[in-house]
């Protein structure tokens, strides 16, 4: 009688677990780490969704090139806007059908595929307890002794390193090509994602990193740490959007669309500060964790739409590439 009872309870979980429908959205990997925003989301869209949300993690556009029709993805989250254009080409999503008027991006945003959920700027982070004087513009930051040492992350690999062959692209022009030789000596390493070269920073091995404005927000709010501090240039910080899109063929058109409606819900929006460390992209000033509003930021932002992104990408990569090999 008991091998019967536990016989049928298996049975009745196992068909309440196949009729649970599931959404499978593609992530980078930090998205679903003990620090990143996926174990927030997941657990707040379930409670809504009656459905079992599930990641699947690794290099987005890489990923989506290799499946094409055949991507098991019904949402992708994480693709930024430096290379929406290469999703795009792919012809594997559909519109968001979300209203971009609610939208707080300090840029206008007309995108009717790809629906920003944050953003910030490419920035280099410093420690106040180690460098009393840090470069107050990007020609002072040229200008700097050779002894200072800055790591940096490959734009070939890195969302991160990409935005800064961008950003000097963007300031500098035809001119790239002098600021990378001028940089090249202060470059301790050049490592193949963000968190090996903030890793290096914090672990003492370099003065500066290349990194994120919101970057200190993690030290102040999380560790209690005020020394950490992004160094503001009155040429401009490249600006960097992040994405989620909806797969046209996924076989859960209307979970997918609740997510993306969930993606511009106050409850989502209030996770991005403290969970992933980046500025909400439909939550007003005013509404952002206490302090964060002290955060230094940039007044001038600098920005390629996708189309420019991807074609300046190859250039402003060899310019670094050809400077940094000399």
């Amino acid at each position: 009688m008991r091998r019967t009872l536990i016989a049928a309870s298996l049975i009745a979980a196992s068909t309440a677990g196949a009729d649970t429908p599931v959404l499978t959205v593609y992530a980078g990997d930090y998205f679903t780490s003990e620090w990143g925003p996926g174990p927030m989301i997941e657990q707040g869209f379930e409670a809504t969704c009656g459905c079992d949300l599930q990641f699947s993690t690794g290099d987005l556009l890489p990923r989506l090139l290799l499946e094409g029709e055949r991507t098991k993805a019904d949402v992708v989250i994480g693709l930024t806007s430096d290379v929406t254009a290469k999703a795009r080409a792919t012809g594997l999503f559909a519109p968001h059908g979300q209203d971009n008027a609610a939208l707080t991006l300090p840029i206008d945003w007309t995108d009717d595929t790809f629906l920003p959920f944050n953003y910030g700027h490419t920035a280099f982070i410093y420690n106040t307890e180690t460098m009393a004087a840090p470069p107050a513009s990007f020609d002072a930051l040229l200008e700097m002794p050779d002894d200072v040492k800055i790591v940096i992350q490959d734009p070939r690999t890195s969302i991160s390193g990409l935005a800064l062959v961008l950003w000097v692209q963007a300031v500098y022009g035809d001119k790239s090509g002098e600021v990378w030789e001028k940089l090249a000596p202060k470059i301790l390493t050049v490592t193949k994602d963000w968190s090996a070269s903030y890793g290096l920073f914090t672990d003492g091995e370099a003065d500066m990193v290349l990194s994120y404005t919101t970057s200190p927000a993690y030290h102040m709010f999380a560790e209690e740490d005020f020394t950490k501090k992004a160094a503001i240039f009155p040429e401009g910080h490249y600006f960097m959007v992040e994405t989620v899109g909806k797969i046209a063929g996924t076989e859960q058109p209307d979970l997918a669309d609740a997510f993306m409606a969930y993606v511009m819900s106050r409850a989502f929006q209030e996770m991005i500060p403290t969970a992933n460390w980046s500025l909400p992209a439909a939550l007003p000033q005013n509404a952002w964790p206490a302090g964060w509003a002290e955060l230094d930021l940039p007044e001038k932002v600098l920005f390629y739409s996708e189309t420019e992104a991807a074609d300046l990408q190859a250039e402003a990569i060899e310019t670094w590439r050809a400077a940094l090999s000399q």
